[in-house]
């Protein structure tokens, strides 16, 4: 069997080693910068690890998505997956540690909705409204370009964040009070 050391060793274990997140398919493995590591498992993740962030696990449909989108590139994983408050989804954010302000990501994945991520302006405002507990929910769509001429957009269960230069990130709820919805979407 392939070794599985230092750090990225330490977190395998404590996720139940072979028996709990899968046996090591490859040595761990320098990262596009040269300076994390990474390691593949059979149990469907990785555990990736940089020196300031430390070892964080990535799995499933979320690897998927991280891994279409760059791996460590689209960012580091700081956290394990994770369950939702409401019980629905799962969830990793990650840092790209490689720009200035090491700004944050999130892939986030329900049965329904998949898994998409959400960065930059656009995830800031979602976390500022709540993330998926707040007017939007969940995502439903990865960021993509918006009608607006140079806008970026990201949809979601009840509306879309979308974001210019000239206006920011703005969230566009179909929740128009307490309990109403402009097309309702049902779980």
């Amino acid at each position: 069997m392939t070794d599985v050391i230092g750090a990225i060793g330490d977190k395998w274990r404590s996720l139940g080693g072979a028996a709990g997140f899968g046996a090591p398919l490859d040595v761990e493995r320098p990262t596009f910068d040269g300076v994390g590591r990474s390691q593949a498992f059979s149990g469907g993740g990785f555990i990736s690890w940089h020196p300031t962030i430390g070892a964080f696990e990535v799995h499933g449909l979320i690897a998927g998505k991280w891994l279409a989108m760059g791996r460590e590139q689209f960012g580091y994983p700081i956290t394990d997956e994770s369950g939702t408050p409401d019980g629905r989804g799962r969830f990793n954010h990650f840092q790209a540690v490689q720009f200035d302000g090491r700004p944050l990501a999130s892939i986030y994945f329900t049965p329904r909705t998949g898994a998409h991520e959400v960065h930059g302006a656009i995830r800031q405002a979602w976390a500022a409204n709540g993330f998926e507990r707040g007017r939007v929910g969940y995502p439903t769509s990865d960021e993509h370009a918006s009608s607006v001429p140079g806008g970026r957009r990201n949809d979601f269960e009840r509306g879309f964040i979308d974001f210019t230069r000239q206006h920011g990130a703005r969230v566009h709820s179909t929740v128009i009070d307490e309990g109403t919805e402009l097309n309702p979407v049902n779980d």
